[in-house]
């Protein structure tokens, strides 16, 4: 499971007459691979909704998201999946198929409300347009083949 997080001031989200926005949080695109299971949910909530990467009183960036005070933009996004090793046409064999990952998707909604934050979706498997004002820009990039004892640990030689 890959996740962009971006720390932002506003995203948005439109598809057809589907709206939905926040004005401060994170915005989160999420790709669901092919083998992914709650564990690489609960992964990527953990760390998420944990990391500190908003300002605090002396603006250094030592604070996690404050559920209270900040928002969620979920919205799936298959082509984090990509593999483009080979020629100029990425590959989404990795991807997880449609039914099954729209059911973690929504599990993965569940996480971050279950921490509190208030979590709007996008369309799954929408074509959606997409507006995100990045604050900083802070954007990281969360692999959940990273997390220790995740099912990328044989790949990665660890």
């Amino acid at each position: 499971m890959k996740a962009v997080i971006q720390r932002v001031s506003f995203s948005s989200v439109k598809c057809g007459e589907y709206y939905a926005q926040i004005d401060g949080g994170l915005n989160i695109l999420l790709g669901i691979e092919k083998g992914d299971t709650l564990k690489e949910a609960q992964y990527i909530a953990q760390k998420a909704g944990g990391m500190r990467i908003f300002d605090d009183s002396e603006g250094k960036m030592n604070l996690a998201g404050d559920p209270a005070v900040h928002k969620i933009l979920l919205i799936s996004q298959f082509t984090l999946c990509a593999d483009t090793r080979r020629g100029r046409r990425p590959s989404f064999i990795n991807a997880m198929d449609f039914d099954q990952a729209q059911g973690l998707y929504e599990q993965t909604a569940r996480l971050f409300e279950e921490m509190g934050f208030e979590v709007v979706c996008g369309v799954y498997g929408g074509d959606m347009e997409v507006t995100i004002v990045n604050d900083g820009p802070v954007t990281v990039v969360l692999d959940s083949r990273e997390m220790k004892g995740g099912k990328g640990e044989a790949e990665n030689g660890k």
